[in-house]
């Protein structure tokens, strides 16, 4: 049986390609909810994997997105352990009004220039939504590195919309991982909130 072999699980149609990337994405989001360093470890696995799937989808916005996640997760991996006070790990935080503004805006600018790449340089039928979805996941990592509970908000919008792509494009089994992952984006967005809450909080005498 080769990676890309049709087969059904549970009366889904998948590949075995699409079923370790999408058991390695569930450990890589758990992680991150533990605020497990060796997250980022599974995320370039996933993400190199996931490239392939995407590539044969057409989801080329998705599928080059993958190779921006795994330089992303390179850096926050350093950013979890070094990028603190005196190169100290990263804590939790909120983003502040510059920071939303900046998030925005990087956000419409990376909609408008995958939108008119995707458009005029691939095949893709869906240039518009995926465009959309690439430059969200892009914002979502990189306030994910910083560790910014905002994260968890902008996974929980992108996820949503990514299920109703992925069952348009017949990839049935990652369409029910990303249901999975707004779960996951709603406790990791709870389980941060707490974190933060209890940095802030004085240490009893």
């Amino acid at each position: 049986m080769s990676i890309d072999t049709p087969l059904s699980l549970f009366g889904l149609s998948t590949t075995p390609l699409e079923l370790v990337s999408f058991l390695l994405a569930l450990i890589t989001v758990w992680l991150n909810i533990r605020q497990n360093h060796w997250a980022w470890l599974f995320a370039i696995l996933s993400s190199l994997l996931y490239a392939a799937v995407f590539t044969d989808a057409r989801l080329y916005g998705d599928a080059g997105l993958q190779f921006v996640f795994v330089a992303v997760s390179v850096w926050g991996w350093y950013q979890w352990l070094r990028g603190g006070e005196q190169h100290r790990p990263l804590q939790v935080s909120y983003l502040e009004r510059d920071g939303w503004a900046w998030a925005l805006a990087g956000w419409l600018a990376g909609f408008a220039f995958l939108s008119w790449f995707l458009h005029r340089y691939t095949d893709t039928d869906v240039p518009h939504m995926d465009a959309f979805l690439t430059a969200g996941s892009l914002v979502g990592q990189f306030l994910l590195s910083r560790k910014k509970i905002e994260n968890w908000l902008v996974w929980i919008l992108v996820d949503v919309l990514y299920v109703g792509l992925y069952l348009y494009k017949h990839l049935a089994l990652t369409a029910m991982l990303y249901g999975l992952f707004v779960a996951m984006a709603a406790a990791g967005w709870r389980r941060w909130r707490r974190a933060e809450k209890q940095g802030r909080d004085p240490v009893p005498a």
